[in-house]
């Protein structure tokens, strides 16, 4: 995979999700449980938001994937979420783990640390969640983050070489790792921090592409294209409402309506793959059949 290559292969992803429509199960908090169904079906994904005990694990089972986000961890969703993610590890449901707010606050940092031990597909928080997640940090401002991209991106790389995970750090620049490749994305638009959701979706959004792999290594790529459509589509979203000199709130529902309507177009035409880079070994060729 190459930074010329990478924008065809997301269009190319995006074309065979709509034809799939994968069922994607999100263990969400309950500020964006809507707005996450809303995108995962604006995408051509199907949501489900099974998240009680006793039938968070079967529906993991069945699930194309699987999001657990832990913003808002309730005694009944703490439960649910380790019943999903042993089920999902035994059935080899791809599952992505947002550990909301970690560092600062014990009991979402201790069940993120239980989470780590299923092996997630991919972990996806800004820098400070991802830093305290592998250990290296306390935590931001509640779910803001208070570290750089940047600073974080030596601990995303331990922390995929810890779990077997991917890791996304979401900035400005985002940062996606395996442990060893590692892929910067520019797309993006400060509005995605305006709206509740705007990251957590996210989540969802990639675990509805790692549906698509054929294996384990096709996981980053994967997520990297997860990234770079959302990111895309906040892009276009937001010039459509700076144009009509509008703010979050009609960000919101442009985004929605640009990512039921993005094509292969708009993916090779927008995409700013900043660069990647593998450890002494050149890129490798993915595809997604």
């Amino acid at each position: 995979m190459t930074p010329e290559t990478l924008p065809a292969f997301a269009a190319q992803a995006l074309t065979l999700l709509r034809a799939r429509t994968p069922l994607v199960q999100s263990i969400t908090n309950t500020v964006v449980a809507n707005f996450t169904a809303n995108v995962l079906l604006a995408l051509g994904a199907a949501p489900a938001m099974v998240d009680i005990p006793h039938e968070a694990g079967p529906f993991a089972r069945m699930a194309s994937g699987l999001l657990i986000n832990l913003g808002t961890p309730v005694p009944s969703q703490a439960e649910a979420v380790m019943e999903a993610a042993c089920a999902a590890a035994e059935a080899g449901t791809p599952w992505v783990l947002d550990p909301v707010a970690i560092g600062s606050l014990p009991v979402r940092t201790a069940l993120a640390a239980q989470l780590l031990q299923q092996r997630p597909s991919a972990v996806r928080g800004n820098a400070s969640e991802i830093l305290a997640a592998a250990g290296c940090g306390a935590g931001g401002r509640g779910v803001d983050a208070t570290a750089s991209v940047a600073q974080a991106e030596q601990a995303a790389m331990q922390l995929a070489s810890s779990s077997g995970a991917v890791v996304a750090v979401s900035g400005p620049v985002d940062f996606l790792t395996d442990g060893q490749s590692q892929i910067r994305l520019a797309n993006g638009t400060p509005l995605l921090t305006k709206v509740t959701g705007g990251g957590c979706a996210l989540g969802s959004v990639i675990a509805a592409f790692l549906s698509l792999a054929n294996s384990r290594a096709e996981h980053l790529p994967l997520a990297a294209a997860a990234v770079l459509i959302y990111t895309i589509t906040a892009e276009m979203a937001a010039e459509q409402v700076a144009r009509q000199q509008q703010g979050p709130g009609s960000f919101a529902v442009q985004f929605i309506d640009r990512l039921a309507l993005i094509t292969a177009h708009d993916v090779l035409t927008h995409a700013q793959v900043q660069g990647i880079e593998r450890a002494g070994a050149a890129s490798a060729t993915s595809s997604v059949v």
